[in-house]
C-alpha cells in the first residue's frame, strides 16, 4: 500500500509519488525532489494553482513548523510549478 498525503492547497489525500515534498532551510521553501532531505515535509500538488491556493493561506510556515521570511522563494516555487507542469 502506497503512503498517502495531504496537499497543503486543496487539502485532497493523494499518494505520495504524486505529491511535491517542501522543507523550509534558513527561512526558505525548498522544493524536495528527492523527497530525502531532513526536517520537517509538507506535500503539495504541483498544480500551480494548489500552490497560489497554499501561499494565500500561509500553509508554508504552519505545515513545516517554520517563519517563512523569504517570500521571494515562495514565488520561485510558484515558477518550478509553472516549468514542470509543461513537461
Amino acid at each position: 500500500m502506497e503512503a498517502v498525503r495531504t496537499c497543503l492547497g486543496c487539502r485532497q489525500r493523494a499518494p505520495r509519488t504524486s505529491l511535491l515534498r517542501v522543507v523550509a532551510r534558513e527561512g526558505r521553501v525548498v522544493v524536495d525532489t528527492a523527497a530525502r532531505l531532513p526536517g520537517r515535509g509538507a506535500w503539495v500538488h504541483s498544480d500551480p494553482g494548489c500552490v497560489d491556493t497554499a501561499v494565500k493561506r500561509r500553509a508554508f510556515g504552519r505545515a513545516l513548523h517554520a517563519e517563512i521570511t523569504d517570500t521571494t522563494t515562495l514565488s520561485e516555487l510558484q515558477k518550478w510549478t509553472d516549468r514542470h507542469m509543461d513537461n
